[in-house]
């Protein structure tokens, strides 16, 4: 089972964390499985931005940015060429590292 190294962040994980995911798990499904509370205020459907990353390490060994996630990516806060939606970036075997944006474009805050 890969490995996600999330780096640490001030509000949704201080500390940093380690965490395993199966194969096929989208980065964001294995936050919040972990209890790291990124925001995904449109569920996971590739229609926002606030689930936004950078891979810092084991970009390559993710499925390929579709189309639509590119198009959304340009409107991302702090966007970098190795960003990625959390929600449409999944796993394989090889172990990644991610952080997580300091900002998002969310104005309103959804709890989920």
């Amino acid at each position: 089972m890969p490995i996600i190294k999330i780096l640490p962040h001030p509000e949704y994980c201080p500390q940093g964390a380690v965490i395993k995911a199966a194969p096929g798990t989208s980065i964001c499904e294995a936050l919040l499985e972990n209890n790291i509370n990124i925001e995904h205020a449109c569920d996971m459907s590739c229609a926002c931005t606030t689930c936004h990353v950078v891979v810092r390490e084991g970009l390559n060994s993710l499925n390929a940015l579709d189309e639509s996630e590119e198009d959304l990516l340009d409107r991302a806060w702090g966007l970098e060429p190795n960003s990625r939606l959390s929600c449409q970036a999944f796993l394989a075997q090889t172990d990644v590292t991610v952080e997580i944006p300091k900002y998002t474009i969310n104005h309103a805050k959804e709890l989920h």
